[in-house]
């Protein structure tokens, strides 16, 4: 290639595809609007698709020394009884893990080795996407800096994975408008506390309009015998007004902690994990709507730029890990750049848009509403109230959409 790949936003989307490019012998510049990077961000799940890029990277030994091994998913109602209950990662018979990590130390991994890797010269902080001008023999790249001043780079395309506040999103869609506002508000932190479930599972309670979700996250914690929990406590705020998507979102518990003061499991307890945080985020679920394309000329849209979603099923960072994967194999395998663009199109517009839709119908994660909606007041068995078939058939259902049913990801 004449000119380089040219990368906008350091997120881990972009750090992997720069990672694959760099495999593959591409050039990459990468740019950030940030100024310095910093581990911002609470918990995320890696699924086993994702993990085996991040492996074909080298950054195995680097997440294992950080992350949870998740070994089990569970669906439990509001009264801590259980709904479904699953193996995951190498628990479930899969060839990698699925990982359960802080986003903000899976951030700065990525972003270290690519420092190392490329160069520190490859990666320029400081500096947000603002326009670009398509050519014949590439794209040229504007970008500001801090104090407003404008430079240029050249490339032989741009790859925009600036988020979901993307700058490049808005100049394609100008007319598109802010992040849908699905109604629900998360509140986000992580506490330290007594690991529960043997340390290695994620639960999420409750249902459609109130629930809570929790994890381990750091392995460093595990090793002295406790938890770093990550845990998200949404609630049904239809009528409210949200902020921008900010993790800067400092809020206090008092806001939503008294709709969750009897959740207590025994093996949980919810109240605690809240009272026991030393910070809080607000977050909106929102999402958008499936773009009718996101290639256009010798540029193209990645991870949230292309396809935000709703946290639902784990999905989020793992959809923009595979996205970065099958582009740089495209950009590797294709002398024609829009030829490449084309394909990686072609092949994750249309999955992801089908995860985008999915998640508004809650994904996996019906069965909670099923449960809720269907025994209101608990039960003493749930094959009381859903069919065994039934609770398997919606598990499978979506890891065959999202990508990641046991077959699909050993096969790969």
């Amino acid at each position: 290639m004449q000119y380089p790949v040219i990368i906008a936003g350091a997120g881990p989307g972009g750090l992997v595809l720069a990672l694959a490019l760099h495999q593959r012998g591409i050039p990459v510049r990468m740019f950030e609007a940030v100024h310095e990077l910093k581990p911002l961000g609470v918990g995320i799940n890696l699924l086993p698709h994702s993990v085996r890029v991040l492996h074909d990277l080298g950054l195995e030994e680097g997440l294992a020394s950080l992350a949870i091994q998740t070994a089990e998913l569970r669906y439990v109602n509001k009264f801590g009884q259980l709904i479904w209950a699953e193996p995951r990662g190498m628990a479930a018979g899969y060839n990698y893990p699925q990982y359960s990590i802080h986003r903000g130390e899976l951030q700065m991994l990525l972003y270290e080795t690519a420092q190392t890797r490329l160069g520190a010269d490859a990666i320029q902080s400081g500096c947000a996407l603002a326009d670009w001008t398509d050519e014949a023999d590439g794209i040229r790249v504007h970008l500001r800096d801090a104090d407003g001043a404008m430079h240029e780079a050249q490339g032989c395309c741009l790859i925009a994975a600036d988020g979901i506040h993307s700058t490049a999103r808005r100049k394609l869609y100008p007319d598109e408008g802010p992040p849908l506002y699905s109604g629900r508000i998360l509140w986000r932190a992580v506490s330290e506390g007594a690991p529960f479930l043997g340390g290695r599972t994620m639960i999420m309670a409750g249902h459609q309009h109130q629930k809570f979700v929790c994890y381990p996250i750091s392995h460093a914690h595990a090793q002295r015998g406790r938890s770093l929990i990550n845990w998200i406590a949404e609630l049904n705020v239809p009528d409210w007004t949200p902020p921008p998507q900010d993790w800067r979102n400092e809020v206090s518990k008092e806001r939503f902690a008294a709709e969750f003061a009897t959740w207590r499991f025994g093996w949980l307890d919810v109240p605690t994990l809240i009272d026991t945080t030393s910070a809080i985020y607000e977050y909106p679920m929102v999402d958008r709507d499936p773009l009718p394309a996101w290639t256009h000329g010798h540029m193209t849209l990645l991870g949230d730029a292309a396809h935000p979603m709703y946290p639902i099923g784990s999905n989020g960072a793992s959809q923009a890990i595979l996205d970065a994967e099958l582009l740089a194999a495209q950009l590797a395998e294709q002398e024609d750049i829009a030829q490449a663009l084309a394909n990686y199109e072609a092949a994750r517009r249309p999955a992801t848009a089908k995860i985008v839709l999915m998640n508004r119908q809650n994904g996996p994660e019906q069965v909670m509403q099923m449960a809720e909606e269907r025994a209101p007041d608990g039960f003493a068995h749930i094959h009381d109230v859903i069919a065994q078939a039934e609770l398997e058939e919606i598990a499978q259902r979506y890891k065959q959409a999202a990508g990641f049913s046991l077959q699909q990801v050993n096969r790969g």
